[in-house]
């Protein structure tokens, strides 16, 4: 797969208890009114605003932001941030991975420069089954606890006193259940005229992993223009119809490979593949391992 072709953020399957979140930056900075350049990054960002008023297109929507309201900025996903305000707008950021999995040497380095990109540099997202997505958040009001522990962790990182790491670690954790937390609320109590359309839309899916899920057929199902139905889509379901479709072919190919003995090839087309290699890179991408490994290694165990 091609960089141009990756969906971005990369997720890696894993459950809470392998959170391991490191802090490449964090602290509070005032932003002179004006636009900033067209962006993205490695790693993740909350974007905490403090003081006035800022906005952040991303996914093709301009979302503003008053004081007290923070926005999710996933690695690998263009934004453009403004600062509103005059003569300044502040703002509180942290910039993190959730795996431990980036060596960040200054601040450059979480920019991606476009010239010369660095696919394997992207950190990956925790995908668990049954909770929502980090990037499924985007912009919210953020609790004061939440707001306290965030001003701590920039307390922390800025003063860097020893054991400030493993300090800062568990800040970022339980702001991170917070923000979790926050979107499974916010999942649960979300209602909608297009809600019984989009139920029974992801059943279909979850029955028909092969079939030709794209944003025509969802604009279509729901009489809604692409745009619109693609965000009450990641809305209801906590993930873009793309990563949606993804994850349900990634699951029903692991319980081929366990309790099937199809060759790798047939469930790659069970699942919507009919590309063997691209289905491989795929799954690896996703699992860590190749189809092959993942189904002699489920035998083993």
């Amino acid at each position: 797969m091609s960089e141009r072709e990756t969906v971005y953020p990369l997720r890696r399957p894993a459950q809470q208890r392998e959170w391991r979140p490191s802090i490449h930056y964090a602290q509070i900075q005032r932003m002179p009114t004006g636009v900033l350049e067209r962006r993205r990054l490695y790693d993740f960002e909350l974007l905490y605003v403090s003081q006035g008023e800022a906005a952040t297109t991303i996914y093709g929507e301009r979302h503003p932001l008053e004081a007290g309201q923070l926005i999710f900025l996933p690695s690998g996903v263009y934004h453009q941030n403004e600062a509103i305000s005059a003569p300044y707008t502040k703002f509180m950021g942290i910039h993190f991975d959730f795996f431990d999995e980036l060596d960040i040497q200054t601040e450059a380095d979480m920019v991606v420069r476009e010239e010369e990109v660095q696919p394997e540099k992207f950190a990956r997202e925790p995908w668990t089954e049954g909770l929502p997505l980090f990037s499924s958040i985007t912009v919210v009001t953020p609790p004061l606890p939440c707001v306290q522990l965030m001003e701590q962790l920039v307390e922390e990182f800025t003063m860097r006193s020893p054991g400030y790491e493993v300090a800062c670690q568990g800040l970022m954790q339980q702001i991170l259940i917070q923000l979790l937390r926050m979107a499974m609320t916010e999942q649960l109590q979300r209602t909608s005229e297009h809600s019984a359309r989009l139920m029974e839309l992801m059943a279909q899916i979850e029955a028909r992993p092969e079939g030709g899920w794209t944003g025509e057929v969802l604009a279509q199902r729901l009489d809604l223009s692409r745009d619109h139905a693609a965000k009450l889509f990641r809305q209801a379901a906590g993930a873009p119809l793309t990563v949606y479709v993804q994850q349900v072919r990634h699951r029903e190919a692991r319980k081929l490979l366990r309790e099937s003995d199809w060759p790798i090839e047939r469930i790659g087309e069970a699942v919507g593949y009919q590309d063997i290699h691209y289905f491989s890179r795929l799954f690896r991408r996703l699992e860590g391992i190749s189809p092959r490994e993942y189904r002699k290694l489920s035998r083993i165990l």
